[in-house]
């Protein structure tokens, strides 16, 4: 049964000491690598031995801790939460010094157990931090699977990260080795690497552990008081071994296929709700609004579903070109537009071939909806250029995207953006808008770098 209570009996942490002591050994690559804990103490017993190698070595990491941990002794009549909070924070202080003297730490200080509730804000500051200076190689969190709300949901938000970043991501269990056997098919066995540890590293870890008082230590006589990390649990972290669910960026899912679209009209005639939810409806005068120039010569639009975004571009193109690579798509954008003579609905999606290649240009304007991260990050990027090619002189492209991780779906709609701003700079368009909110990413770039004020003669 799932636990987190390290002072109730759980499997024995030698039992685990052959299996793990048999994994695939892995190292991160050079370079950057931050460690982000959701509490403090995560960062020491999950991946204290990995941040004492990368020091050693030379490249100290950066360690992020989410949470302030205020929530570890509930009705403790020794330490306030707000004390406590404090007092973990010179304890992980300490531990990481302990560690890894060169690395930086920042806290984030939201509130213990509440990182689904904050996860937009989450996101967006550890998008932040690892955006601002060189490239990041290895993102460490917690494992998805530990069955701790918070350490799933952080494990979430790093991978949408790391998939942005095109990073390695290592993934950390913590209460795994508490509640589940070497045979429980929850252990990811083919995923699961080890960093291993000489005795230095082992050392300086057990140090690093002891400097989280509050922890290991009981505060008081009073039960509510007595350590959260019994002696007993703190010996699987003690190991020469640290294991790490690594998914490396060319592991990334592969583009979806032309049938995933097939399946999905085959059970719904609109199946993200393009007709009648107001968020669409929003969506679409964000983009319609978001364009440049009144009107366009010849326009592209890539990925146009049922036809609803088709319609309101049709006002404002001479000649519409639409694709899609779903035929029953393509049938009831047809039924929508039929109206609309200058517009030509045909199969092509972004990056197809033969029969899927997208028309030959050139276009004033592509239009690029909801439709990237259905591309894997190799496919994505190979596509872009040959898409940014069929622009017309001055012509401009628009993306939108959701934000939100999808299961199904390669690639988060910021790595769609991040590639396309990457493919922009090299094929020297300008950047005319940038739309960012919790839900969506709406950017427009340009040939013609003009603003619309000098376009219509305002300035």
């Amino acid at each position: 049964m799932v636990t987190f209570d390290a002072r109730t009996p759980g499997t024995a942490p030698h039992v685990w000491d052959e299996p793990l002591g048999a994994l695939p050994p892995w190292r991160p690559l050079a370079g950057r690598t931050v460690v982000v804990a959701a509490h403090p103490d995560d960062e020491t017993l999950t991946a204290g031995g990995l941040l004492a190698e990368l020091a050693a070595a030379g490249h100290p990491a950066e360690v992020v801790v989410v949470t302030d941990g205020a929530g570890s002794h509930p009705g403790s009549p020794t330490l306030h939460p707000t004390t406590l909070a404090r007092r973990r924070v010179d304890e992980v202080r300490r531990a990481v010094e302990l560690l890894s003297p060169g690395s930086r730490v920042t806290l984030l200080g939201h509130p213990d157990g509440g990182v689904r509730e904050a996860r937009d804000r989450v996101t967006a500051e550890l998008r932040a931090l690892l955006t601002d200076g060189e490239p990041v190689r290895t993102l460490v969190t917690t494992w998805r699977g530990d069955g701790h709300r918070d350490h799933r949901v952080l494990a979430e938000i790093g991978a949408g990260l790391a998939a942005e970043l095109r990073c390695t991501h290592a993934e950390a269990p913590l209460w795994l080795w508490h509640w589940a056997t070497p045979d429980d098919p929850a252990v990811p066995w083919d995923a699961l690497r080890a960093v291993p540890l000489p005795d230095r590293a082992v050392v300086l870890k057990q140090r690093a552990i002891a400097a989280h008082e509050t922890q290991v230590h009981a505060l008081s006589d009073d039960p509510t008081d007595a350590p959260v990390l019994h002696p007993r649990f703190l010996q699987g972290f003690t190991r020469d071994v640290e294991p790490f669910v690594v998914t490396e960026p060319d592991a990334a899912r592969p583009s979806l296929p032309a049938s995933y679209f097939d399946a999905t009209y085959a059970r719904h005639a609109d199946p993200w709700g393009f007709a009648d939810r107001p968020y669409e409806a929003r969506k679409r005068a964000l983009t319609l609004a978001a364009l440049p120039d009144d009107r366009y010569a010849r326009g592209l639009e890539v990925g146009c579903a049922i036809g609803v975004l088709t319609a309101g571009l049709a006002a404002r193109c001479d000649a519409l070109t639409a694709t899609d690579v779903a035929e029953a798509a393509l049938e009831r954008a047809r039924e929508r537009l039929a109206d609309a003579p200058h517009v030509r609905l045909v199969r092509g999606a972004l990056g197809g071939a033969g029969d899927d290649a997208l028309p030959d240009g050139p276009f004033d304007l592509v239009v690029l909806s909801e439709v990237g991260y259905y591309l894997s990050w190799p496919d994505l990027t190979a596509a872009l250029p040959d898409l940014l090619a069929r622009l017309a002189p001055g012509g401009t492209v628009l993306a939108c995207h959701w934000r939100h991780p999808v299961a199904d779906y390669p690639l988060p709609g910021d790595a769609v953006h991040r590639a396309l701003t990457r493919a922009a700079r090299e094929a020297d368009l300008a950047h005319l808008v940038e739309h960012r909110e919790a839900d969506l990413l709406l950017d427009v770039w340009s040939r013609d770098p003009r603003s619309v004020a000098e376009r219509t003669g305002l300035r």
